[in-house]
């Protein structure tokens, strides 16, 4: 039979199949065998994109007989445009329309952790472009969203240990890209034509530094659109520096470092508080010569202003070649705040661990932007797992604010018109508050 309309779109893997199979049942002692071979804790099937943590998931269903739509994906965890959603038919089917059998979470969280301890990667994306934490979340299944949660957070670790932390981002540009294949390349790609789009590139701190800025009343933007720094940030600042300065008598008079001037923000908050001293750690030649117009409220007329005994200054340069010399001044500080652009999180853990230590006063508090992995709300908690961990080794302890962001607009709409891609989806900012520890 020659008929293209009986031929199959691509071969069926029977022991892809049956590892998937054993998966959405529970079936632990049917599927461990299979799990020796190297590779099959992470197949995908070609359809759906479903690997077995997928599919185990899935087959718990929802927590609540509601499906979700659309917009209940939470914070960024989006479902495909196209609302795509046959691949989660199955989630119905296991779950039952009337939820008539309860289903066995510890059957399917000892499934899990078995999966993880055969290779089982945590971030892999299905068709509709969900991490199995996704699905887990979007199911209302919490205890396997947070099983998902600490096997990023022990993979990252891991990543961390050998020198390289993996970047961590929704999968957006490869979305658009049109690139659908699973990890083998065995599935089949709906090719259509396409205008040509502008490369994506990397954002680095190398290329940042050697980028043309614009400057605009909300928003800062590099040569490539990314937006360097948004206005949308101001409440989660103001938040910062209450709690890293509380407002009070007391809390004048104080020693302020900031890495990263961008818009200049935060530091026009610190500077209300009437520091002792305010030295500000700023690289980009584009911030630095508008640090230095005449009508700067941080030019040489600030700098003179401090008080007796104290100092205000701008560091022209990279914070890695700054701060040695302010280390080999004796310089404390009693808050620092670390915000920097195009650097990955192996720069922010060097910070707190090379450098806070020695520039923090013993009763001072560190703070830094959190936005990592904020494009998608499992990659955010995974890291925010890995970064208090790290905090610790480094004798620091971290307390946790919750600050309610909202919706900021999706991609090119709202507070990201003119931006070339969203660094914030999530609708809560957990804002981070250091200490040492003890």
């Amino acid at each position: 039979m020659d008929d293209p309309a009986f031929a199959l779109s691509a071969p069926i893997d029977e022991n892809t199949q049956t590892i998937l199979l054993h998966a959405s049942q529970h079936n632990l002692a049917a599927l461990k065998p299979f799990l020796r071979i190297p590779g099959n804790a992470s197949v995908q099937d070609p359809e759906t994109g479903y690997t077995p943590l997928h599919a185990a998931i899935a087959a718990c269903g929802p927590v609540q007989a509601e499906t979700p739509t659309n917009t209940d994906a939470h914070n960024g965890d989006q479902i495909n445009g196209n609302g795509k959603r046959e691949l989660q038919e199955a989630e119905g089917d296991a779950a039952g329309e009337d939820q008539e059998e309860e289903v066995d979470i510890e059957a399917a969280k000892a499934v899990l952790k078995e999966l993880f301890m055969s290779g089982a990667i945590w971030n892999d994306l299905d068709v509709a472009n969900e991490t199995p934490g996704c699905l887990a979340w979007r199911l209302g299944q919490k205890e396997l969203y947070q099983l998902c949660v600490d096997a990023g957070a022990r993979a990252e670790m891991l990543l961390g240990l050998m020198g390289k932390y993996e970047a961590l981002n929704s999968g957006s540009d490869d979305e658009e890209d049109g690139e659908n294949e699973d990890e083998n390349g065995t599935a089949e790609i709906e090719i259509e034509p396409e205008p040509e789009v502008e490369e994506k590139k990397d954002v680095n701190s190398e290329d940042y530094l050697a980028s043309e800025l614009k400057f605009e009343d909300d928003k800062l933007l590099d040569a490539d659109k990314n937006g360097v720094m948004m206005a949308w940030e101001t409440d989660i600042m103001r938040r910062t520096v209450d709690l890293l300065l509380p407002p009070s008598p007391e809390n004048t008079g104080k020693r302020i470092l900031n890495i990263g001037f961008g818009m200049g923000i935060i530091d026009g908050m610190f500077k209300e508080t009437k520091p002792l001293s305010h030295h500000i750690v700023e690289a980009h030649p584009a911030v630095l010569a508008k640090l230095a117009e005449p009508d700067s409220d941080f030019g040489s007329a600030w700098e003179a202003s401090a008080p007796e005994g104290g100092k205000y200054k701008i560091h022209a340069g990279r914070w890695q070649e700054v701060l040695p010399s302010l280390l080999e001044a004796g310089e404390i500080f009693d808050a620092i705040y670390f915000d920097t652009f195009g650097e990955d999180y192996s720069a922010l853990k060097e910070f707190f661990s090379e450098f806070v230590p020695g520039l923090l006063d013993e009763g001072g508090k560190f703070g830094f932007f959190n936005g990592l992995g904020a494009d998608r709300r499992v990659c955010y908690d995974v890291y925010g797992k890995v970064v208090e961990c790290d905090l610790s080794e480094a004798g620091l302890d971290v307390e946790w604010t919750d600050v309610e962001v909202g919706k900021l607009g999706e991609e090119g709409e709202g507070e990201w018109e003119g931006v070339r891609r969203r660094y914030w989806t999530l609708e809560v900012y957990r804002l981070p508050v250091c200490t040492f520890l003890g």
